[in-house]
């Protein structure tokens, strides 16, 4: 594929079409669209519920959904998605929207996949209260996880970076041994005659990538990212609520200012932060996230990529 830096990735959450599992922790015909609807004002101005716009209330079940997403994708500047991937020790979940993807052919839109690898609580927070579903980490688990993603890093369509696959995982520091796994699964994708691997590390913290085994990490705001706290400011604020709200210009500014890692760094970006319809009365807002202030965002690290030699861009 042809590299062009830097490239816009768009994380792909493929909760909108319902599966057993969630049928049985949280009712039949679960999907996201169940919390958003349910979404509620908890202030003067608060955007609650978010309705959804172009698509409607689509089902990833349908073949002309995901064709449409691509769409749109690329009309506004996006090249490829990355979708979350849930594997638990061979079990796979909300895997269809992909798998069709690598069945079909279509959309021939690129993607790479991020290893969701925490377990899955009912605080969706992967805190371990009220676990549905554990995460197994050992070096047994390190090898088949790579082995069963052999044939989607083999497909044509799967984004690489100076011609190295790029995967991501959410929790690195969950590993029962983080250089341990990267080396296997790098071992194993050169075996698999698919050339080396650009690991990528999301990033909650400070840690190094380097040190533990990846490539680089990636930004994953508001993970790591400073903002104030304006509920003094807001008018008729729910007396109920015992979550955060931030102003999200503030953190956007934050996030240009502060000065970048001496480590490897993808840059990244929100349009929003708001999990009201998940978390009601204890969720965390980033208020006011204006098309103005996301552009300034995107167009700052967009800049700051290619300033930096195209080193940290995907």
């Amino acid at each position: 594929m042809t590299e062009v830096c830097p490239r816009l990735i768009s994380f792909y959450l493929p909760q909108f079409h319902p599966i057993a599992e969630n049928d049985d922790w949280w009712g039949t015909g679960f999907t996201e669209w169940r919390n958003v609807t349910r979404g509620r004002p908890l202030f003067a101005g608060h955007d609650q519920p978010r309705r959804p716009a172009d698509l409607g209330y689509y089902d990833l079940r349908v073949p002309e959904v995901q064709q449409q997403q691509a769409d749109l994708a690329r009309a506004y500047g996006i090249h490829g998605f990355c979708y979350y991937h849930y594997w638990f020790a061979g079990r796979r979940l909300l895997e269809r929207p992909l798998q069709a993807v690598l069945d079909s052919g279509s959309p021939d839109l690129p993607f790479c996949v991020c290893w969701a690898n925490e377990n899955w609580t009912r605080r969706w927070d992967g805190k371990e209260a009220e676990v549905l579903i554990g995460q197994t980490h050992s070096p047994e688990t390190d090898l088949a996880f790579i082995r069963d993603l052999l044939p989607t890093l083999g497909d044509d369509r799967y984004i690489t970076r100076d011609g190295r696959r790029v995967l991501m995982v959410y929790r690195p520091t969950l590993l029962h041994h983080c250089r341990r796994a990267t080396d296997t699964w790098r071992d194993e994708v050169l075996k698999a005659g698919l050339g080396e691997l650009h690991l990528v590390m999301v990033q909650h913290g400070d840690h190094d990538p380097v040190a533990m085994g990846f490539d680089a990490a990636v930004e994953f705001p508001p993970h790591g990212f400073q903002a104030p706290d304006i509920r003094g400011r807001l008018e008729n604020l729910d007396p109920d609520f015992e979550g955060g709200i931030y102003d999200y210009a503030a953190m956007a500014e934050f996030a240009r200012s502060r000065p970048r890692p001496p480590f490897p760094l993808h840059r990244g970006v929100m349009l929003g932060w708001d999990n009201t319809a998940r978390r009601g009365h204890a969720a965390t807002v980033y208020h006011d996230a204006t098309p103005e202030a996301y552009r300034q965002w995107l167009e700052h690290m967009l800049q700051d990529t290619m300033a930096h030699d195209e080193a940290d861009g995907l």
